[in-house]
């Protein structure tokens, strides 16, 4: 008799609190695709993050190679009297350019004056937060680069206008020929080599923050660099490209958990999140919209290992410059790696299906060196158990968990947004939450439970009174369900179908590169379409000789125009 009370009233008790809106919803249980309940889940903890530089930077005035001209006047004259070059002016002279590109130091010698500018540089990476008072994650290229590298940054970015400049001379000694863009773009390119081959780079500071969001979503025009301080870094790929950050002054920062290595393997779906550069750096969205991180998911393709023994991930996720130091998921939602590079073409464009990983072991041997223990904040966890209450339309529900994450974390970037749509969706009348007839199922379980236990105490009683009774006697028991017995499928959640869906920039590289690659802080896009940095343009201070033109150069120009029999533009 007491076990079948026991199993009984565990069967009522479960009834109650198995009811919607009363226990904290599982991801399987949500009727929306993977990629979706990731994306909403993490996001509020990763961010964009920057590396800025300061210094004083120098480079000479190109002086015309005229003997490597005049060799390259002869191949012209050859290569158009072999008919492999056209003999109009502009197939001439795009040749002519095209082979100083390949090579721009056989063709141009340092010279006097030197040209000096203040500049600064810099790139934008990913990051996320990983303990609730500011440990944060990212790649260690994304934290400093070698001199080489930082050359490379200060010739693109600080050298724009003496760059602009040089090329301008070049096209100027060619004739009247500016409206040829291939020309133009080629000219542009040799003198970003050549000026990053010669630049001389003295006083450099460097500094990192991040760009917090503020309250609503997105950061807007007003936000200000939070400076963030280094606490560990890693070897740059190919090696453990890693680094650990801290900023200082916070607490109940959004979270996201880390996994183990174990979680995937070959053919899972693996998710990035972070801030491609192709978005950040370009002028056709406003500031709240690019500051809102990219999701992106595909296959885990293969396990990789350097010739150093580092372990790293391919997958097909795509991934583009700017995500680099971005976290990478598994499908239950926990970091399995970092996003470090991919392998680059020659054009900058990245390679399909060529997205390199650091797996999340790396990320735990790098913390435990630092004693720092990853932890889930109180802000994630109300998070979470408010956007499970969301997706089920349980918005009555959700909305005090929201406004508690926002008084945890007032800074919170997306919470005000799901407080808003909440209450818009309860009054458009779409709550579904169980909160209004949740006190009657409440009293009524509790009312039936009592009745039970003295319809239980009266049938002993009568039983021990009609003990001498023949067992026959008794009418026989009804067939169906016994008591704490469930039919098939009662009480049990199904699995819905689960679908779902790197780099600084710059867009175009001009240097030839190593693949794979390591993919940079995001520079400022040097495309048709200019991008707008959220810390504005470089701050350039030409000195003197910045104008001086290339000499020599129009001489041998002059007489590759003979050779050809061509008339001199003047004279036309």
């Amino acid at each position: 008799m007491w076990a079948r009370f026991t199993a009984v009233t565990g069967l009522v008790l479960a009834g109650v609190l198995a009811l919607p809106g009363v226990a904290t919803a599982k991801p399987k249980d949500l009727d929306i695709p993977v990629g979706t309940w990731l994306a909403a889940r993490t996001h509020p903890a990763v961010q964009l993050t920057s590396v800025s530089y300061t210094a004083d930077v120098a480079v000479p005035t190109p002086v015309a190679n005229l003997e490597a001209i005049r060799g390259l006047t002869q191949q012209g004259v050859a290569a158009v009297q072999s008919g492999k070059i056209s003999s109009d002016e502009n197939s001439i002279y795009r040749w002519v350019v095209q082979q100083m590109a390949k090579e721009p130091g056989r063709y141009f010698s340092p010279g006097a004056p030197e040209r000096v500018v203040e500049a600064t540089a810099g790139g934008l990476c990913t990051g996320w937060w990983v303990t609730p008072d500011g440990y944060m994650v990212t790649a260690a290229h994304c934290v400093g680069q070698e001199e080489s590298e930082l050359a490379q940054t200060f010739a693109t970015q600080a050298l724009t206008k003496i760059n602009e400049k040089d090329a301008a001379d070049l096209i100027s000694s060619l004739g009247d020929i500016a409206s040829d863009d291939e020309i133009v773009r080629t000219a542009a390119k040799i003198f970003q080599i050549w000026n990053a081959d010669n630049i001389k780079i003295r006083n450099v500071q460097s500094s990192l923050s991040l760009l917090q969001s503020l309250p609503g979503g997105g950061v807007d025009k007003t936000a200000k660099a939070v400076p963030i301080e280094l606490v560990a870094k890693g070897t740059v790929y190919p090696g453990k490209d890693i680094a650990i950050l801290k900023a200082n002054g916070q607490n109940n920062l959004p979270t996201v958990p880390l996994g183990q290595d174990s979680d995937v393997r070959v053919g899972d779906t693996l998710y990035i999140s972070g801030f491609p550069g192709t978005v950040t750096q370009t002028s056709i969205f406003n500031i709240e919209s690019k500051l809102d991180p990219a999701f992106t998911e595909g296959p885990y393709n293969a396990s990789r290992q350097t010739p150093e023994g580092v372990p790293y991930i391919q997958t097909q996720a795509p991934s583009y410059p700017g995500n680099s130091g971005g976290p990478v998921f598994s499908k239950d939602g926990n970091v399995i790696g970092i996003l470090v590079g991919g392998l680059i073409q020659q054009d900058g464009g990245s390679t399909e299906g060529e997205s390199f990983v650091l797996p999340v072991s790396i990320v735990r041997e790098k913390l435990n060196e630092k004693n720092i223990k990853s932890a889930e904040s109180v802000t994630t966890k109300a998070y979470n158990e408010a956007l499970d209450l969301f997706f089920k339309n349980h918005y009555s529900d959700a909305l005090p968990k929201f406004r508690e994450v926002q008084a945890l974390q007032p800074n919170h970037p997306y919470v005000a947004k799901y407080i808003t749509d909440s209450q818009q969706a309860i009054t458009a009348g779409k709550d579904e939450s169980s909160s209004s007839i949740l006190p009657w199922v409440l009293w009524g379980g509790g009312g039936l439970l009592v009745l039970f236990v003295l319809g239980t105490l009266g049938t002993v009683l009568r039983g021990k009174r009609r003990s001498k009774i023949p067992p026959s006697s008794f009418p026989p028991a009804p067939y169906g369900a016994q008591p704490g017995y469930l039919p098939p499928g009662q009480g049990q959640y199904g699995h819905p179908a689960q679908h779902g869906q790197p780099y600084g920039v710059p867009q175009q590289q001009p240097y030839p590169q190593r693949p794979p690659y390591p993919l940079p802080a995001a520079p400022e896009d040097t495309r048709a379409v200019r991008s707008h940095s959220p810390y504005g343009e470089p701050q350039q201070k030409p000195g003197p000789g910045a104008n001086t033109r290339i000499a020599g150069l129009e001489a041998e120009l002059e007489q590759l125009r003979r050779n050809m029999g061509q008339r001199p533009p003047d004279q036309r």
